[in-house]
């Protein structure tokens, strides 16, 4: 690796950490906001408010703005990522614990790789080792919980994984949306979707907003999109994607953990043992491929 490669390396290992952390505390944030926010309101919210904000504060640092045809793909890209992913997430969220959703997201590198391969080149031997590895992980995991219950919402959950999977390969055929600014078009283009399917669906909101939801909310503008969505936009645009995508691997840990902290879920040895499975195959990734 040349020397631009090692100066790189460090930036990426931790934008990695700490797109683990915010995006792995989403699916407790998720529960939270569903007590006053239906799902494709709560995400309409989160994504126009973020997205205005980062907008207008690239804007002011200089960032040119977004042709015609760059905002006509941040529209096909966030429709993707954010009715596909986060607003299916959501939906399925209403019946799947938050531990389980992140188990059946933990699919999204998969899906990535695989759709990649359409346009560039499969994993490689060590890649698909690592990939299968964190998966039998999620699957370990999930044994004392099961899908049986809720197969719909399972259903729908992996549903999301798929096209959050097919939004972030698609992201990197374009190079209008290689602009800084893009992040925050795609998330704008995409709250603009949710809203109108919030609109169409009859969504409410439930006033007076409780005090987690409010929380909640916070956590999914500030962290989880305005910081974690344009940390995993520079990582697609740097790495693999099979490594931009494994922070959905260490997710279930994440979502574990938190909810044993904040939520009361008790955690078993079984779970801590497929943690272990699970942060092996991440790593296996990352060693598939010089960053």
């Amino acid at each position: 690796m040349g020397r631009s490669g090692d100066i790189k390396k460090p930036r990426v290992f931790l934008a990695m950490a700490a797109l683990y952390a915010v995006w792995g505390s989403v699916f407790l944030a998720n529960k939270f906001s569903l007590e006053s926010f239906p799902p494709f309101a709560l995400n309409a919210v989160r994504f126009l408010s973020a997205g205005i904000v980062l907008y207008f504060y690239l804007r002011f640092r200089g960032e040119e703005r977004m042709g015609l045809r760059g905002w006509l793909q941040s529209f096909l890209v966030g429709g993707l990522l954010f009715i596909g992913g986060a607003g299916l997430l959501c939906v399925g969220q209403q019946w799947v614990a938050s531990g389980l959703s992140a188990t059946l997201i933990a699919t999204v590198p998969l899906w990535t790789v695989l759709f990649a391969g359409i346009w560039e080149r499969f994993p490689s031997p060590m890649e698909w080792a690592g990939l299968a590895l964190g998966l039998a992980g999620v699957g370990f995991l999930n044994l004392e919980k099961g899908i049986s219950g809720h197969p719909l919402g399972a259903l729908i959950i992996i549903g999301a994984a798929v096209t959050w999977g097919l939004g972030s390969v698609i992201n990197n055929r374009f190079k209008e949306l290689g602009k800084p600014i893009a992040s925050a078009t795609e998330m704008i283009a995409g709250g603009i979707l949710l809203l109108v399917v919030s609109l169409i669906t009859g969504e409410r909101i439930t006033w007076p907003l409780t005090p987690r939801s409010i929380l909640g909310m916070f956590h999914l503008v500030l962290f989880a999109s305005i910081i974690g969505f344009t940390i995993y936009r520079f990582l697609l645009r740097t790495v693999r994607p099979a490594i931009a995508t494994s922070y959905a691997l260490a997710n279930p840990v994440t979502a574990t953990a938190l909810g044993t902290i904040f939520a009361g879920e008790s955690i078993s040895v079984i779970a801590l043992a497929a943690m272990a499975v699970i942060l092996s195959g991440v790593a296996l990734v990352f060693r598939a491929r010089t960053l």
